[in-house]
């Protein structure tokens, strides 16, 4: 099945990449901008996703093989459905494509949204948010938005562009609901994709997604856990929790075959 809007779109935005992009390596400016601005996003399902281990082949020019597709689902079950809402856990790049995992990948499903409460009326009590008619995709799957030659310097906004056809980005969801019951502080920081002192873990999951690894010490006997996203070579986040709370946030930029694991200290 082929989408004439994604072709029509990528052949728009190819026209002002210039002469050569297309062949060059995304910079690490790049690189960072595009995780970024799709990890932890939320989407509404277009057409049905089937749970698939090996990610499922959507062509830049809107081309992907639907049939296939449907004997997958019938082999592993439902990821998605059309209007179901769902979530990029994590993505990766790779020479020709950007790899999509869709509700922690095929061995996920709705963890991500268990445990998100709001408050109710003016005391301390809490209910889970309503989706209302939107259902919550009950599997994970994984997608790679495979372009000719090398993935060119697309920004996120075209790239969720680009997936129109199979995933809309633009739907009010519960989770912008949600979002916007949090502090002021908290809410700029999840949409900056950014974690800050005082979030919880699935506020930090919102902002940054699933991290790259986790480290746990006790220290001064507090109980200490660093999530760290990103991998050496390039910039890596150490996010430090004293139970279900940030602590502290540390930035550095990693040389190839650097630690990612500096000593936890004790939080002041």
């Amino acid at each position: 099945m082929r989408s004439a809007h994604a072709w029509m779109l990528l052949a728009a935005v190819a026209a002002s990449w210039g002469a050569g992009a297309a062949e060059r390596k995304l910079t690490s400016e790049e690189r960072i901008e595009l995780i970024r601005g799709l990890t932890a996003e939320y989407a509404t399902a277009e057409l049905f996703l089937p749970r698939s281990r090996k990610p499922l082949v959507y062509e830049s020019r809107g081309y992907f093989d639907s049939r296939l597709w449907i004997q997958t689902g019938k082999e592993n079950g439902t990821a998605a459905r059309p209007g179901d809402l769902l979530k990029i856990t994590k993505v990766t790049l790779e020479d020709d494509r950007i790899l999509l995992e869709i509700n922690g990948g095929a061995n996920g499903g709705r963890k991500w949204w268990q445990g998100i409460q709001i408050g109710a009326g003016t005391g301390n009590s809490t209910t889970p948010i309503s989706t209302n008619s939107q259902s919550i995709a009950p599997g994970g799957t994984s997608l790679a938005l495979v372009f000719p030659g090398r993935v060119p310097p697309l920004k996120a906004a075209e790239v969720k562009a680009v997936l129109a056809p199979l995933l809309d980005f633009n739907k009010r969801s519960a989770s912008e609901q949600y979002v916007e019951t949090l502090p002021p502080e908290i809410q700029q920081a999840v949409k900056e994709k950014k974690a800050i002192d005082g979030m919880n873990r699935d506020q930090v999951t919102m902002a940054l997604g699933r991290p790259d690894s986790k480290v746990r010490e006790t220290v001064d006997g507090v109980e200490l856990e660093d999530w760290i996203f990103g991998k050496p070579p390039g910039r890596v986040v150490f996010v430090t929790f004293n139970g279900d709370k940030v602590v502290r946030v540390k930035e550095s930029y990693a040389q190839p075959g650097g630690s990612v694991a500096p000593p936890l200290e004790s939080p002041r």
